[in-house]
């Protein structure tokens, strides 16, 4: 499984970290933290449409890659592209790392960074 995945439409929480705990269970991680964006039912909105530039995208990720190795941590990610209703999960972030200190302080970096900078355009 790609460390990044874009999806069409909705992701299927269950199955995606599902899929990534069962990929990772037995590698001694000791910490497997996860983080999952949802559509929220605000100002009237029936959902949001994703437009990802995935060159940028991917430059952006592999940086994020390189800083959790540096660390002895992993960071996996799904994102959806185009139309997704309310109430479903757009984004899906990961932390995988032997310290659940590390993996914590690495979720929310992260997170807070693909808010500001990830090349993904929303609209209601």
């Amino acid at each position: 499984m790609s460390a990044l995945s874009l999806y069409e439409g909705s992701l299927e929480v269950e199955k995606i970290v599902c899929d990534w705990h069962r990929e990772f269970k037995d590698q001694n991680f000791g910490a497997f933290v996860t983080f999952v964006g949802i559509v929220r039912d605000e100002d009237g909105i029936e959902g949001l449409s994703f437009d990802i530039y995935e060159p940028i995208l991917n430059s952006w990720f592999d940086a994020w890659q390189k800083n959790a190795k540096e660390q002895n941590a992993i960071i996996r990610m799904a994102h959806s592209k185009g139309d997704t209703p309310l109430h479903t999960s757009s984004f899906i972030a990961a932390v995988l790392s032997p310290k659940r200190k590390v993996a914590l302080a690495l979720i929310n970096d992260f997170v807070e960074d693909f808010k500001a900078k990830a090349p993904i355009w929303k609209y209601d």
